[in-house]
């Protein structure tokens, strides 16, 4: 079978396909990984082939400029934690559009639907496994002939826009003379291959899901439970990481993606730091130089470093702190590490998957919510800190939740359920 995956100009979001790909390999598929140019190297060191469709994309300036007005000051007002189906509440055609333009300005230029159109009909996939948010991936499986599948991030924003403004599976397109932006884009390049637009050219025909079942998702899409694998791309090891310290040890992490692009707001460095200043604890902080130097002074108990495994470094942990990305979340899911999510603010945020699992993680008593970025304080997070760290339900609860994560099938198991169903797809029968 050849497996073609599609990602976005994120390592974050390769490394979420790479353990899924790779199974796919060592059972004697073929697999190929499509992106940007400038993703081309970090696809060869994480050992799989890597296809360049488009040209590079200056994501860090491009996401800079849509990024819209943020909004009121929120700093001292009282912490609000929404859950996730707050953010259609009030318009999710307003929504619709803003998430429909960020795909097709920022993911899918005209020139990656044609290369990736170009080479999936040469190559002939049987499936392609896509980034929620590259629909150029779903075009080039209509053009090809191949089955098509989303492999979620974060947060299954389509499916959840998409229900509240037409109805589950689509519904009425214009019942409400409303116009569907993301079918007036794709349908003309639909037809440019000579295929027409329905609702699984957003939503695909299944949908890869490694978000923990406890974390609010759509209903009425046809997902595939995954247990998400812990991947960091490539990296050296250092004594320091594994071995055990002689005092609690708490990570703080903001992920890659918002550091590297330099995009978007995360927690102050200053704030965080306060937050751990006075704790009897380890502090591991992956920021790098440039974090760093927003910071007023770097505390005793805190060993910054610019990158470290956190497959490594968490089974000697208590807590993490992060901004509630799918590499964290493994890695603390696979050591049963309670989290404390502080998620980022940005004006697509909300649809990355953190607002989801902060409030899984505090209904399941396994971690929380502390605040969103531009609403955090040093003594709000100190105090969970503190609960984090001597409440020993919540470490029990975390342990829990590390059992039913290894209950979940795994990414050898996915392949096995893909074969079948590319089976019967070929038979027409799916």
């Amino acid at each position: 079978m050849r497996v073609l995956f599609v990602t976005a100009a994120f390592k974050s979001h390769l490394y979420v396909q790479v353990p899924l790909a790779t199974a796919f390999r060592n059972a004697g598929h073929d697999v190929r990984v499509a992106a940007p140019p400038e993703m081309v190297d970090a696809i060869a060191e994480t050992g799989l082939t890597g296809i360049p469709v488009g040209t590079t994309i200056p994501l860090d300036v491009m996401m800079d400029q849509a990024e819209p007005d943020r909004g009121p000051d929120r700093s001292g007002l009282p912490v609000r934690r929404p859950p996730q189906t707050d953010y259609t509440r009030d318009d999710p055609f307003a929504e619709l559009e803003t998430t429909a333009f960020g795909g097709r300005t920022l993911f899918n230029h005209d020139d990656t639907f044609e290369d990736l159109v170009r080479f999936a009909r040469d190559w002939r996939p049987d499936v392609i496994i896509r980034d929620p948010f590259m629909y150029c991936g779903a075009v080039a499986a209509r053009a090809s002939g191949a089955a098509d599948a989303r492999m979620l991030f974060g947060a299954d924003t389509p499916a959840q826009i998409r229900a509240d403004c037409y109805g589950a599976h689509g519904g009425l397109h214009r019942s409400d003379g409303r116009p569907d932006p993301l079918r007036d884009w794709l349908e003309p390049i639909l037809e440019r291959y000579g295929c027409a637009f329905d609702e699984e050219v957003v939503l695909g025909r299944w949908t890869v899901i490694g978000w923990p079942p406890w974390t609010w998702r759509p209903t009425d899409v046809h997902y595939l439970p995954t247990r998400p694998v812990s991947y960091h791309g490539p990296h050296t090891v250092e004594e320091w990481m594994y071995r055990r310290p002689d005092r609690p040890r708490v990570c703080l992490t903001l992920g890659i993606s918002h550091r590297d692009l330099g995009f978007g707001h995360s927690a102050s460095i200053d704030t965080l730091f306060e937050a751990v200043a006075d704790l009897d604890a380890e502090i591991i902080a992956t920021f790098d130089d440039k974090q760093l130097a927003t910071a007023s002074a770097i505390p005793d108990n805190v060993r910054p470093v610019d990158f470290v495994p956190l497959n490594v470094l968490m089974p000697t942990c208590s807590a993490i702190v992060h901004h509630g990305g799918y590499g964290p979340m493994t890695a603390a899911l696979e050591h049963g590490v309670p989290q404390l999510i502080v998620p980022n603010i940005y004006w697509s945020e909300k649809w990355w998957g953190p607002v989801a699992l902060a409030k899984g993680l505090e209904e399941q008593g396994a971690g929380a919510y502390v605040a969103d970025a531009d609403q955090v304080t040093a003594d709000l997070l100190h105090d969970h800190l503190v609960k984090a760290l001597t409440d020993p339900a919540m470490a029990e609860n975390a342990a829990r939740l590390r059992d039913e994560h290894f209950a979940v099938p795994g990414p050898n198991d996915t392949v096995r359920v893909f074969e079948k169903l590319i089976a019967e797809h070929a038979r027409g029968e799916s």
